[in-house]
């Protein structure tokens, strides 16, 4: 089937027209946000102290931070989840599917691409169950049984079959730049997500996975309204070249090579919308959660 067909296809599937839906006229109208609008999540992992699911919540409040983000198809039942959240106020604003490593959205068996399609579908419902509006997403992954171009065509035929699901719970996908050898720089990503043509699937831009091999406020400014989420991580090109490539990300938030004020600066002229900005690094007890609360906040101020 012609690609062109088959948009019409899956745009048909969800009830929607196949008129160019990524448009400014037709993306939400959210509110621009500044630095004291942007909140603070981690991820539920982080919390390493040995308590109860009420405690955790409660030392996120304490350490500074204002939501957290969960790991689904969630291991908790959702009930559990927001009462917790009701008696602390911390709110859950994004999960991160746990299936689309070992079963990635691109993979050539389309058995594997159907159940990674069914995670993240039940992903999107639990995550507006517990009154978020995101789920992250890997896009695909490259490996030797799977080309980069076979990778590209079969990711995109994937999220398109998703377009029924996050039109039913209003929810946005956000992809994710990892190291999975797949979307490597700001214009693909760009072109990827354009390709898709959703106003309710966009980029969960995260700010320290391309430091490999890029600079986050170029990838910023390029992708500019189509982030809908952000990831905050440190990496140190020196580290890595020196104890090994993951070793670059052993290195605290505000000593690693990210220009804070540059990369800021480009998240305030893109008028993020998201809201967040979320710690994905080494968690540790509550004194630990403390200090990277403190470095979140010394990289939110040099938001203009």
């Amino acid at each position: 089937m012609e690609r062109r067909h088959f948009i019409k296809s899956a745009v048909a599937a969800a009830g929607l027209s196949s008129a160019p839906l990524f448009t400014a006229a037709t993306a939400p109208q959210v509110e621009a946000v500044t630095n004291k609008k942007v909140k603070k999540g981690l991820g539920y992992g982080m919390i390493t102290a040995d308590v109860s699911l009420l405690d955790k919540f409660k030392m996120a409040k304490d350490t500074g931070f204002d939501g957290i983000e969960f790991n689904a198809p969630v291991d908790i039942p959702v009930r559990e989840l927001l009462d917790a959240k009701e008696k602390t106020g911390i709110e859950l604003p994004s999960v991160v599917n746990k299936d689309h490593w070992a079963k990635p959205l691109s993979d050539p068996d389309p058995k594997v691409r159907q159940a990674c399609i069914e995670s993240v579908a039940r992903s999107l419902e639990e995550v507006k169950a517990l009154g978020g509006d995101t789920a992250l997403v890997v896009p695909g992954v490259v490996n030797d049984k799977a080309p980069y171009e076979q990778a590209y065509n079969t990711a995109l035929d994937s999220i398109r079959k998703l377009i029924p699901f996050v039109e039913k719970t209003g929810i946005h996908i956000g992809l994710e730049n990892v190291w999975s050898n797949f979307i490597l720089s700001p214009v693909e990503a760009r072109n990827f997500v354009d390709e898709i043509n959703h106003p309710l699937i966009g980029w969960y831009f995260d700010i320290g996975n391309v430091l490999r091999y890029g600079w986050p406020e170029h990838w910023i400014k390029t992708l500019n309204s189509r982030i809908v989420k952000l990831h905050v991580k440190e990496f140190s090109r020196e580290i890595m070249n020196t104890k090994g490539l993951r070793s670059g990300f052993d290195v605290e938030l505000l000593e690693g090579d990210n220009n804070w004020p540059a990369v800021m600066k480009a998240v305030s002229e893109i008028n993020y919308r998201g809201g967040w900005i979320t710690a994905e690094v080494g968690g540790g007890d509550k004194a630990h959660l403390k200090k990277i609360s403190g470095q979140m906040d010394k990289i939110l101020a040099y938001m203009p």
